[in-house]
């Protein structure tokens, strides 16, 4: 069985060149390989820092951080926030000379980049190499990142299966249009496999859906795995260093795994969201709250959705 790691690289992106060749381009890039048998994917927020919402969904799409921090500014420091809204706690840290080291252990100190193996710039790769796959058990469900219609074949699905296995025939839904979607083919690394476990990321050829219902950050899964809203009640932080208020009707966006869509303040106490369109969830994700337009730190909070 082939198995599957995917990593996302931040800070210094353009090592991820170094790991893997280059696959889809959009505001976000992926790189990958195979050894022997196992795939390696390497994804990175080409959108960032021009746009706060790529850094969300790669770090979402990863189930490991590489974290090459080249300098120590604004940028840095909302990665950091990211990855400690999103509890990415498996990850490499390493920087480059030029970065003053105590600094940098001054903003990471209490987040979940603690925790992160520190290594030098030349040993990145062979740390890199010492990380197994981790696969998670539970039923067929798949992350949609991108879609597009291929001539002669329809409408193509790429994404990261996200529990169970995804298998060639299967009858699926997709969330949160509710449509049903059948699994005509399936490719993992240009090659095609009659199933796909997680964590792989796979090109589905799909009957039932065409690309323009199909979103960033849809589900695909059995019916009824995932919950489909417009309101959702979280267990809220609000960041630190987001220093403005917040208060009822105010608009923000809000990024749950891949989807990022507007939303308003419908409560501030509990705190809740009420969103223009319907989003796809399980109880317990992360929601990160955003104000891409704030000039300082554009997260303003997260929390687990109750």
């Amino acid at each position: 069985m082939v198995k599957s790691i995917n990593f996302v690289v931040l800070g210094k992106q353009d090592i991820a060149e170094e790991f893997g060749k280059k696959g889809t381009v959009t505001d976000i890039s992926l790189y990958d390989r195979k050894e022997s048998d196992v795939i390696k994917t390497w994804v990175t927020p080409s959108g960032f820092p021009e746009k706060i919402q790529p850094l969300l969904q790669t770090i979402n799409l990863a189930e490991f951080v590489i974290f090459y921090v080249d300098k120590l500014d604004k940028f840095t420091g909302e990665q950091i926030i990211a990855l400690d809204s999103l509890k990415k706690d498996k990850g490499i840290l390493t920087h480059s000379f030029e970065v003053d080291e105590a600094k940098l252990d001054s903003m990471i100190k209490g987040t979940v980049l603690e925790n992160y193996t520190r290594v030098d710039q030349d040993k990145l790769k062979e740390e890199i190499d010492k990380i197994q796959p981790a696969i998670r058990e539970g039923p067929s469900e798949m992350v949609v990142d991108h879609c597009f219609d291929v001539k002669g074949v329809g409408t193509v699905i790429l994404g990261k299966v996200t529990t169970g296995k995804i298998k060639q025939y299967d009858n699926l839904k997709l969330y949160p249009l509710d449509s049903e979607v059948l699994i005509k083919s399936i490719q993992m690394h240009d090659d095609p496999v009659s199933e796909s476990v997680c964590p792989a990321r796979v090109g589905l050829a799909v009957k039932g859906v065409k690309p323009e219902d199909v979103g960033r950050g849809d589900i695909i899964c059995e019916e009824s795995a995932v919950k489909v809203g417009s309101e959702i009640e979280l267990d809220f932080t609000k960041s630190p260093f987001y220093k403005a208020e917040i208060s009822e009707g105010q608009m923000c966006l809000v990024s749950v795994g891949l989807q990022v869509k507007a939303a308003k303040f419908s409560s501030i106490t509990p705190l809740k969201l009420t969103f223009e369109k319907p989003i796809a969830y399980h109880v317990g994700d992360i929601a990160v709250i955003l104000k891409p337009e704030s000039p300082t730190i554009r997260i303003l909070g997260s929390g687990s959705i109750k």
